[in-house]
């Protein structure tokens, strides 16, 4: 488990990437606690985690640049066949818990499985905002993993589902 720092980038499930700005104390409920206060880079919206909260909200540290190469990897492999199957609610409630889990890897499965989607039909309402929301949590981890600008990052992943 990583102890984070002041100045730390750190990912918060479901909102993306974030920086540690300050350790703070704060009283609640007659006890003191101590929380990491962090803002999402993205939106700057500014999170409060409990200190002893860490692992059970799934706050975590970027993936390092060796790791991008197997979310590639994980992307270029075929479609989860048994989500093909499913009716559409199921399906979406499936990646929202992916998406949910802060797990990039789960995150890069959902973008995938949406993607080859995209190439046979158009996207309902529904599947292209959770594409974005994928797209968007992967493109800025992976481009702060790699040190990299987003509009890069954004044409490798898009570069992987292009015909051979």
């Amino acid at each position: 488990m990583k102890e984070f720092r002041i100045g730390d980038l750190a990912v918060y499930p479901a909102h993306g990437v974030g920086r540690i700005d300050a350790i703070e104390s704060k009283v609640v409920n007659g006890e003191t606690q101590d929380f990491f206060i962090m803002k999402i880079l993205e939106n700057n919206m500014v999170i409060m985690i409990p200190t002893c909260n860490v692992a059970s909200v799934g706050l975590r540290a970027v993936i390092s640049k060796k790791e991008v190469s197997k979310i590639y990897k994980l992307m270029k492999a075929g479609r989860d066949e048994s989500t093909s199957t499913q009716t559409w609610n199921r399906r979406y409630r499936e990646y929202m818990e992916k998406i949910k889990t802060g797990s990039l890897y789960d995150v890069a499965e959902v973008f995938r499985d949406l993607s080859l989607v995209k190439l046979t039909k158009d996207l309902s309402f529904g599947e292209r905002k959770l594409y974005d929301t994928a797209q968007g949590l992967l493109v800025r981890e992976l481009s702060t993993a790699k040190n990299t600008d987003q509009k890069t990052i954004l044409t490798e992943i898009e570069s992987l589902f292009l015909p051979q």
